[in-house]
């Protein structure tokens, strides 16, 4: 009865006293436990919040505005924009901003797991429903009741998959891979893509029903060719982080290199730039970091953004 009503442990007369200290000290770990537990997810939502997140474009205002709106519902949210431009990071910010935050956040990318894996990848599976189901796995949904699931690649996902990923939104409920029972679960669904849906949908490779279910709210990330005044301060941001990451001190970049960063396209968006600032940052023995220290496709970029450079040089 003590126990129902919230105790930690109970101990039975005659007492002892290495008993007491025993139970002491578990209890105390535990709350320890729970105390760095929360002190971990209060750090994750600090870190994922919208407003650490890079840009003073207006489009990502609009962006951070949704997420805000959006983010205390269950609502299910569409993120759309070209690989690289942050959708995951964007995803964990609807998370860790809602009364989801600590619970589960699971993330399954659906162009990285075969087709034939993929159902009980996502629904789990009962022993012996298939020749390697050598004992009951649990899906993804199923991990993530009363959290947040991140659908990234929605847009690969085979058909035979998407009327039961629809099932799941509009009825809450799934059977396991050779499962008999159905299965209930609370779960906000959060999908990402590169793809153009409304061109699949045309093409009959994606069903119309499930888009307009997924596409309740839809954020868009703008690349970063959209948004050359962001470029500065993701160059400036990326050196401090990747000298803390790396060891590496920071350094300071030649006008000549700055020019040529401005003017590179950045097809890959914000994770090549990360990826092109920490190689400079390691490979480079001398400062400033010149022309020559870049990729050699990063210095014949093309895009004019001179007027931009002089932003980067006084910060």
């Amino acid at each position: 009865e003590a126990i129902k009503l919230g105790a930690y442990d109970y101990l039975t007369k005659p007492i002892i006293d290495d008993d007491v200290r025993l139970a002491v000290q578990r209890a105390l770990q535990q709350q320890r436990l729970l105390a760095e537990n929360r002190q971990l997810r209060q750090a994750l939502s600090d870190r994922y919040s919208f407003r650490n997140i890079i840009g003073q474009d207006y489009r990502m205002a609009k962006v951070f505005d949704l997420i805000e709106a959006v983010a205390d519902s269950r609502t299910t949210v569409l993120i759309t924009g070209e690989s690289g431009t942050g959708k995951e990071l964007i995803a964990k910010a609807l998370h860790y901003q809602s009364p989801r935050a600590d619970k589960p956040l699971v993330t399954l990318n659906c162009a990285a797991i075969p087709e034939n894996l993929l159902e009980s990848e996502l629904f789990g599976h009962e022993r012996g429903s298939f020749t390697d189901a050598v004992a009951r796995k649990l899906g993804q949904f199923e991990l993530a009741d009363q959290g947040t699931i991140f659908l990234d690649e929605i847009g690969e996902l085979a058909q035979s998959l998407q009327a039961k990923l629809l099932r799941v939104i509009e009825q809450g409920e799934f059977m396991r891979v050779g499962g008999k029972h159905t299965i209930h679960v609370d779960v906000r669904i959060v999908a990402a893509t590169n793809r153009d849906l409304e061109q699949a949908m045309r093409d009959g490779l994606f069903r119309a029903d499930l888009y307009y279910r997924l596409n309740v709210v839809s954020l868009h990330l703008p690349s970063l060719r959209e948004r050359p005044e962001d470029l500065p301060l993701l160059i400036k941001h990326f050196i401090g982080t990747k000298s803390a990451q790396t060891g590496v001190r920071e350094k300071r970049i030649s006008p000549e290199a700055v020019d040529a960063l401005l003017r590179y396209p950045w097809p890959g968006n914000v994770r090549e730039i990360e990826n092109v600032i920490e190689r400079i940052l390691v490979l480079s023995d001398h400062e400033p970091i010149g022309l020559e220290d870049l990729p050699e496709h990063v210095r014949v970029g093309r895009v004019e953004t001179s007027s931009i450079q002089q932003q980067v040089l006084r910060q």
